[in-house]
């Protein structure tokens, strides 16, 4: 075996290979603020003021970074998250700007009504009670807003089943045919979402997500969720988180033949980033664990470690 293995062969024989193209680096937009602001319980991430977004995607680009998710942080919240389809709102104004500048850059956009809304879900509230088919028109009309702005693709996250019925329906009337849906398919009422909660100010008032985000002890309802979001017309299906579901990853790509994402998300970042600063693991960790995504079955992976490895993928 170790005849393969020699420094000059061993590159040629790689099953995996990583590559800029795979991955996709999240912006937290937020217009309430002038200048980048440091996410506290993620180091070296940053809140991004509208003003500077461009000047953001402009960095990533020369880096060899194309493909970008947007989040909100917005002026104001209400009940029902309406500054989520705003036509002024924060993601709707941030897309405009990023594609008046960089038109050929692919842009996704989370469509979720948890960093719009008063109390902090991902959907319609009715008597402390989320409110499933109430909440199925908001979210199409947030994506058709979305696609108006410019989004090359919309990325519904908050896990409301029929979402991504109610949004293909709302695109194609709205003449939005063309646009992919990404669906947050297998997302899982996860610990590590905690640092992604200070960054986009979409912490829970009460209770918490379990009651529409996925047991973290199933995998088969992983399958049946994400074949109902196919029916449904989902383009690319996603699991989220990836690190502690690269089983959930690998069952999807034998399952299906869709595109696969699967999110890095922010609290397997902040561990690692931890990890590295006190001397514990080497950058090198990053890369492990990206190839080990991909090796899983991932086709794109979203990461916030995008810019700090994207070099070594050249």
């Amino acid at each position: 075996m170790r005849r393969l293995r020699k420094a000059n062969l061993r590159w040629m024989f790689r099953e995996t290979r990583l590559s800029p193209e795979n991955l996709i680096t999240p912006i937290f937009v937020d217009e309430n603020i002038k200048e980048k602001k440091p996410i506290e319980s993620m180091p070296d991430y940053f809140r991004i003021p509208l003003e500077m977004v461009e000047k953001e995607v402009e960095e990533c680009l020369e880096k060899g970074l194309k493909s970008f998710i947007l989040f909100g942080i917005p002026s104001y919240k209400d009940e029902i998250g309406s500054s989520a389809f705003d036509e002024n709102g924060v993601i709707q104004k941030a897309v405009s700007r990023i594609k008046d500048e960089f038109p050929d850059v692919v842009i996704i956009t989370d469509v979720c009504l948890c960093e719009y809304t008063t109390h902090g879900h991902c959907g319609v509230v009715r008597d402390g009670e989320i409110v499933n088919d109430e909440t199925l028109p908001i979210i199409g009309k947030t994506a058709v807003s979305h696609a108006e702005s410019g989004a090359d693709i919309v990325a519904p996250s908050g896990m409301m089943d029929g979402m991504v019925k109610a949004i293909r329906e709302a695109l194609d009337e709205a003449g939005f045919e063309s646009v992919p849906i990404m669906s947050y398919s297998a997302k899982y009422a996860s610990n590590f979402y905690s640092p992604f909660r200070d960054a986009a100010e979409s912490g829970f008032k009460f209770g918490d997500r379990r009651g529409y985000q996925m047991d973290i002890h199933n995998a088969r309802e992983a399958m049946r969720e994400i074949e109902l979001d196919i029916r449904e017309g989902a383009d690319i299906i996603m699991v989220k988180p990836a690190l502690p579901y690269l089983d959930i990853i690998r069952m999807a790509r034998e399952c299906f033949n869709l595109p696969i994402a699967a999110y890095n998300v922010s609290g397997e970042y902040s561990m690692v980033k931890a990890a590295i600063m006190q001397g514990w693991l080497s950058n090198e960790a990053i890369y492990e664990i990206l190839v080990s995504i991909k090796r899983a079955g991932a086709d794109l992976i979203i990461t916030y470690h995008s810019k700090e490895i994207v070099e070594k993928l050249q």
